[in-house]
């Protein structure tokens, strides 16, 4: 049976860094970010308070801002290359990130099957965030279920890789799980932990599992 690999983005496809960090270092909003940030994981904001305090931040962004910062961003080495080989075996990968839509869905062109991320309006924004398509740390395994029946495959199938609080909830839902650069929240609950910058050799520590 194929596995279905689900990747989370920022501190684990990104390297100590997160896409709403990435998009305000090229915005010169570095501080605001990190302010914002903080409140975030101290839990002093929801995901959605979250989501539109970065939306009225983010008000003069443009698609070459995004670009810009997508390009530039701290990306651990080999993921192309690691997802190739994921698929060369017949098994699926997918991105599954609280961050926003229009960074996420970048990295199918990367060779993902599948990316998700908070839907955000399109830049340059025009319109308000809509509450009901911000995701939290269930949103990751409603969104994982849903792969797995696109995908003829269950939650016994699954391989999640991840770095923090957000992916708990994930990392208890499947059996199989990589911490990446991971936290306390995660490393203790991960079957392996993976510290260092190349995605292949990450990927390759489930492996002998598959």
């Amino acid at each position: 049976m194929p596995r279905l690999h689900l990747f989370d983005l920022d501190g684990t496809l990104l390297h100590g860094s997160a896409a709403p960090v990435e998009i305000s270092r090229q915005l010169g909003l570095d501080a605001e970010i990190v302010a914002i940030e903080r409140d975030f994981v101290a839990g002093r904001l929801s995901p959605v308070e979250y989501a539109m305090r970065v939306r009225e931040l983010w008000a003069e962004l443009t698609v070459a801002d995004v670009t810009a910062a997508f390009e530039g961003a701290p990306w651990l080495a080999g993921i192309q290359e690691a997802w190739s080989a994921i698929k060369a075996r017949g098994e699926y990968v997918a991105v599954v990130s609280l961050s926003p839509s229009f960074f996420v869905e970048r990295l199918l062109g990367w060779g993902a099957h599948a990316a998700h991320g908070s839907v955000f309006p399109a830049v340059p924004f025009t319109s308000p965030i809509d509450p009901d398509g911000i995701l939290d740390a269930g949103g990751k395994v409603k969104i994982a279920d849903a792969l797995c029946e696109s995908f003829g495959l269950a939650r016994t199938d699954c391989v999640a890789y991840g770095d923090s609080r957000s992916d708990v909830e994930l990392f208890a839902a499947v059996p199989v799980s990589v911490a990446v650069n991971a936290d306390h929240h995660v490393a203790q609950l991960a079957t392996h932990a993976y510290t260092g910058r190349d995605l292949r050799a990450a990927c390759e520590m489930v492996t002998p599992v598959l």
